[in-house]
Order: structure tokens, then sequence, then C-alpha cells
């Protein structure tokens, strides 16, 4: 969009066009006023008048009191007022650039920032537009007048190259967070514009005078100088200026400077100890420092996300990366930078670290980790948006600049609105899209450095990301019965499936080498069936979201409701013959392990093994009944039924020699105290097999003791120091 000279100068005077979005003011001793509408009132619908003389009344307000409001209870942290100032005195920086694109010569427009511990103010300078007395009045006499907001209506819908931070009409009050008084002189860009002071103490009143022109550094600009209270002395400090800009300001176009004292050592000739020095001699020298003040820019970050992706390069993102989430060390896996236009306008980067951050090693879900980064036109508002990206994503970092999102006044608080529903779907999408691209990849090892580092978060986006989940489950790795020290996927498991196999199976267990030890995989193994090991809580509760893949139901091998191909009614009726042969021992084991198991039967699922525990359908597995126990613990809260509401299903091989041998000693003599302790061991080997825990280790190493001596006896041991029953025997034994 191009102006004429005339229409920018017309523009200037008839739009209020300050660095300071806030309010309007009037002369001498003037009152403050708030900014109303002009438009006709409208009825509300809710009542309506029956007579035709309705009289109409505007609000009105205590202004002390909106002003205490606007100070006290719209912003969180008093650090803000800094970021609010910044971004009034670079949109009168931009003002001037716009309004000046016809001319030549014209001055840079800078800001500059100097604190004085003597006179305990804090200064802020822009040489931007600068403001007219009528614009004084108007831009911050009147609340919620947002000068920057007129200024933008002026221009129109058109492309004009202005890049306006300001719009609700109250950044300027946020001064007053920090400051008892505030006093502004400016002169505007106009020709013939006087210098003028506005100063107020945050009352119903302001002042204005006429000021000498030499106070505004350049030909316009504006000169903010808060006389802080006595409890904002921190803001004296340049360290904490620059930490704040650093953290709010990095990115504002126009150069940002502070002055600092600023102190450097070096090296000079020491006069005393060269005083004898010999001709020829090397003088000697001493170390001196010498201390310097001055403005030092301080915003010298460029904001890489408002360039098209292809002018920036890979070493650009990565440094952006570094000193954007001061992360020296690490070199990201995969970045993504984009735009996205149409009905929401959004710029974004989104990085894949290179290892998992420190903060979330031991909260994967720490609400101190910082990954979004929020601006709104290069302005930092927020880093701990929950909505912008799901939890499961938490390990993503990157930046994110709309204009469009539901901020609040303070620009502290993100509105839920269909705004950010869009964007939240395109972060998301991105996120997927690099997760792609890295399992896609040729050298799988990153792929294998990404899973290692991030798979648990994809494993809760199963849980929680309905929408996406099918993909996501592409991306999961496992280790399998099969796959040996090599993970393996989902689709290469059904790849990999023999025919007549139409179910996916998995076994729980803390780690590969206890979930391969599971006696309930032996027939899916001897069918070449493959089963995937969850070795940690969270694959249950995963594998529970997530019940079939591409049309594959995922099964829980260990459950008794497992069922295989060959469960014809053939195989039903020698099922139930052997459990009619077997009635005495499952009878017996029923009865001795009454506390323990809710059912025994016999199982044609086992081949090696002669006993396993598994749980009914609604069951938790021992690794996640131990997980949940040890979060009961730490939280104190009571494990209520929990023991009874997954006692163990026995299952029982009735081929295996031992099964064989318990049913003679059952049917011969069942008293026998020899003949529990052999029924307990079978309990207790069969537990440990399947990943439990015993619970009475006495009583389980007395039985393996007595029965390792029976043993010898047999083969004509001394049997002086044989054991007796009751030691070789316990009650309490169990499993855990």
């Amino acid at each position: 969009m191009k102006f004429s000279t005339a229409s920018i100068v017309a523009l200037a005077s008839a739009v209020a066009t300050h660095a300071f979005v806030p309010s309007s003011l009037v002369a001498p001793k003037t009152s403050f006023g708030v900014a109303k509408s002009l438009s006709t009132p409208k009825s509300s619908g809710i009542l309506q008048s029956t007579t035709t003389d309705a009289e109409t009344y505007e609000f009105t307000s205590d202004v002390g009191r909106v002003m205490d409001l606007i100070i006290n209870s719209l912003y969180s942290d008093r650090d803000i007022f800094l970021r609010e100032l910044v971004s009034n005195a670079a949109d009168a920086c931009d003002k001037k650039r716009f309004l000046s694109i016809t001319e030549e010569n014209v001055e840079k427009p800078e800001i500059k920032i100097r604190a004085n511990a003597v006179e305990n103010t804090l200064t802020i300078e822009d040489s931007g537009v600068g403001m007219t007395k009528d614009e004084l009045i108007n831009n911050l006499g009147k609340i919620a007048q947002s000068g920057t907001r007129a200024f933008a209506q002026a221009l129109g819908d058109g492309t004009a190259d202005v890049n306006l931070i300001g719009q609700f009409g109250v950044g300027f009050y946020s001064a007053y967070l920090v400051a008892d008084k505030v006093t502004v002189v400016t002169k505007s860009m106009q020709d013939g514009s006087k210098a003028y002071q506005w100063e107020s103490e945050a009352d119903s009143s302001y002042t204005i005078t006429e000021a000498s022109p030499d106070e505004v550094s350049g030909a316009s600009g504006t000169k903010l100088v808060l006389h802080l209270k006595d409890d904002a002395s921190a803001y004296l400090e340049a360290s904490k200026i620059e930490e704040l800009l650093q953290r709010y300001s990095e990115f504002i176009e126009f150069p940002i400077s502070v002055w600092k004292e600023t102190t450097e050592y070096k090296q000079v000739p020491d006069e005393e100890a060269n005083k004898d020095l010999a001709e020829g001699e090397e003088p000697k020298m001493k170390t001196v420092p010498e201390t310097t003040e001055g403005y030092e820019t301080v915003n010298n970050q460029k904001p890489i996300w408002l360039r098209p992706p292809r002018e920036v390069t890979e070493e650009e993102y990565q440094d952006f990366y570094k000193s954007a989430f001061r992360n020296s060390y690490d070199i990201p896996m995969k970045y993504t930078h984009f735009v996205l236009e149409g009905q929401v306008e959004c710029k974004a980067i989104l990085y894949i670290p290179g290892m998992l951050p420190f903060e979330l090693s031991k909260d994967m879900f720490d609400e101190n980790s910082r990954n979004i980064r929020l601006y709104v036109k290069r302005v930092f508002i927020n880093d701990s948006f929950d909505d912008l990206l799901p939890r499961w994503l938490k390990f993503v970092k990157g930046v994110v600049d709309s204009d469009d999102l539901p901020l609040n006044v303070s620009r502290e608080i993100l509105q839920k609105s269909k705004v950010l529903s869009i964007i939240n779907k395109r972060l998301v999408r991105k996120s997927l899209d690099m997760i792609k691209e890295l399992s896609e990849a040729e050298e799988d090892a990153q792929y294998i450095l990404f899973w290692n580092n991030f798979g648990k978060y994809l494993k809760v986006g199963i849980i929680e990301d309905d929408r996406n989940r099918d993909e996501i489950a592409s991306y999961l790795r496992f280790y399998s019965s099969k796959s040996g020290d090599e993970y393996t996927s989902l689709d290469k498991y059904i790849e990999n499936m023999p025919e007549g196999q139409k179910d996916i199976y998995y076994v729980t267990g803390d780690g590969r080498e206890k979930a391969a030890m599971s006696p309930v995989i032996e027939k899916l193994k001897s069918k070449g069936y493959d089963v995937l090991f969850a070795t940690e809580p969270l694959d249950e509760i995963m594998f529970e979201s997530l019940r079939s893949y591409k049309d594959k139901n995922i099964v829980d091998a260990a459950k008794d409701t497992l069922k295989l191909d060959d469960d014809n009614e053939e195989a039903k009726k020698k099922k139930e013959e052997l459990n009619r042969e077997f009635v005495d021992v499952i009878g017996y084991l029923e009865t001795i392990l009454e506390k323990k198991v809710q059912k025994v039967t016999v199982s044609d699922l086992l081949m090696d093994s002669p006993a396993a525990l598994v749980q009914g359908a609604y069951g938790m597995s021992p690794s996640m009944q131990r997980y949940m126990r040890a979060q009961a613990v730490a939280s104190g809260a009571d494990l209520g039924n929990m023991d009874e509401m997954n006692k163990v299903c026995m299952e029982i091989n009735p081929k295996h020699p031992i099964v064989k041998d318990l049913n003679r000693m059952v049917k011969e003599n069942k008293e026998d105290k020899s003949t529990e302790n052999y029924a307990r061991l079978l309990f207790d080997v069969a537990g440990m097999t399947s990943g439990y825990d015993v619970e009475d280790m006495s009583g389980f190493a007395k039985r393996v003791m007595g029965l390792m001596t029976t043993e010898a006896m047999e083969h004509g041991a001394d049997d002086d120091s044989t054991p007796s029953e009751d030691t070789a025997s316990s009650d309490d034994d169990g499993i855990e």
C-alpha cells in the first residue's frame, strides 16, 4: 500500500500515534476519562420498553477505582511492565518508520533504557513518532483508548508494511506496577510541533506542561521516566533489565540499548616496577581494571521464524535453537518451519531435541518445563500455555507467533477458542510429520535414539489422543520373542505373522528377560507366533487403549481368556476330560491356596513349564500391581481390596511330570505334609516365572532345601540333619 505525502500527513494528524497505547489526558490539571463508543445504543433483546419516552443514559465510572483495578488486578507479574512499555515504544518506532517511507535521511528509530540509582528512576526513551498535545490527551488520559489500534484502523484493510503490537489501550498503565509517579516527555514528528510533559501519580488526574525540545533525543520521540516505588529497586540493576529484555523483547525489530557499566582488565606497563629496568630488558606489566559506561544493544537475535523457510540455513536453525532454549550442547534431531495461512495466520518453528531435556528426566510432565514459546508480533507472551500442544508432545520445543490468538487484556492468559484449536491441530500435525520422517529415515539408529528418549511420550499419546491414535501406533517400537536385541514395530510384526495367526500377542514383564521367561507364551512360540514384550506399566495401560491395529486384535497372553485357533470342539472335549482326570489335584490346590488363587484349571497352552499364573479378564499384571502399590505408598493412599480383585488363576500342565507326580501324591496321601510342600513349591515357581514376587522367601527356601534333602537321602546321604516336616513347611507363603 502506497500513500501520498499529503495522505501521510493527514493520517499522522488524524490518528493518535504514540508508543504508549493507553489513555487520554487533559491540559493543566485534567482528569482521566474512560473511552466510550459513539455508536447508537441498541436493544439487548432481553427487556423491551412499552413506552416511547424511554431515556438513554451512559455508563459512568469511578476513574480512580478503574485505575486501581488496571494497576493492581490486571497483571499477575510486575515484570510485565517492561514488556508492555517496550512494546509501546516499538509501536512508536514502527509508526515513524511507516510514516517516513517517502522521506530520505530519516534516522533509524531506536529504544534506550537507563536506570539512575541516585534519583531512583528508570527511563525508557524511543526516537519514534512522538505525540502532540492533543495526542497526549487522547492516548494517555483516556483509559482503554488505543492509539495503535486507531492508527491501524485508519490504515484500513490494506497490506501496509507495519507491525503494530498494541490493541487494548491499557499497557501504559503497567508502569504503575513499579512506579508511584510517571513523567512522559514527548515531541511529535509533525512539523512545528512543540515538546510537552505529561505527569501523573496514578490518581484521578494528570498535568500537561510545555517542555524543552532538548529533553527528547532526536527530531521526535518520547521519554518515559518511572519514579520507582521503594520495593522496586531491583529494576535499577542493568542485569535485571537485560534479563527481562532477553525474555520478553529479544526479537523486537528496533535496536534496544541498555545503559550499563562494563569493567575490562587490561595489561599496562608497571611504572613502579620498571624504574630500574635495564636497557633491552622486557618491561614488566600489570593488570588494571578499566570501567566504561555507555549504551549496549541487547536484542541482537533475529526472529528467523518470520523469514521464508527457504532463506534460513541449517546452521541458523541450530543456532536459534541453542539460543532460544538456552541449550548449548544439544543438536536437534529434527525441525520444521511453517506458515499457517487462511482462517488463522500463524508462523512457527518446532524442534525435536537431540536428547531428553534434563527437567523431563525427573518428571515427564514437569510443569516448569517450558517447551513452546508464544510470541505475538515478536513480543514474548508466555511459555506455559498447556493448550498449544497436548502433553504427550511435551518434549517438542518451538516458537509460535500469531496475531490471532485470543489473549486476555494483560496478554498473559490464552483463552480457549476455535483459533486455538486450529493452531493446536496444526502443531500436532507438524510434530507427527517430524516423527514420521525420523521413522522412515534410512539410518534406523536415529529413530532408535528418538525412541529411547521419547518413546514413553508416544505411549501416552496412544492413551490420550483419540484422533491420532492409529498413526501414533505405527511409530511404536517393542522388543519381542523373535526380535532379539532389535526393536520391531506393529507393522513389521503383522508383516511377519505366519499363516493362520489372526491376533497380535503381548506379554508383560519387568524387562525383556523376565517377559521372555513367561510360561504363557510357550504355546504361542511353538506355533511360530511372535510375542511383543511390554516391559513397563505404561505399556499395559497403553494396550488397554489400543485394542487393535489394522484390523488385528491386540491380546494379552497372560490372561485366562486367551484362546487360539485350535480351540475347537475336539480340543474342548479333551480339556474337559483332563479336568476330570485331574479333578483331585485341582481341588487340592484350590483348597490349600484358597487365599491366593481364584481358580485352578488345566491348560493346553503350556509346553515346558508345569504351571503358570495368569490374571482374569480385568486383572492387572504383576508389574502393574507393583507400580500401583508404589504409587499408593508414595501418596499415602489406601490400597483397598486390590489384592482381592487381582487374585491369580493357576493353570497346570497335565503333560508335565511334576503335575502328574503331584496328582499321584494327592490321590495316595493328600494329608501328608510333603504333598502340601510340593504343591506350594509348584505355586511359588509358577509365580516366579510368571513375573510375581515370592512373598514368603523364608518358606520358599525351606521347601527347596527340604526337597533337596529328600533327594539327597534317596541317594544314601546321612540323615542326621533331616529337617522336621514343620520346618520345611509354611502356611503363609504366597506370591505378590
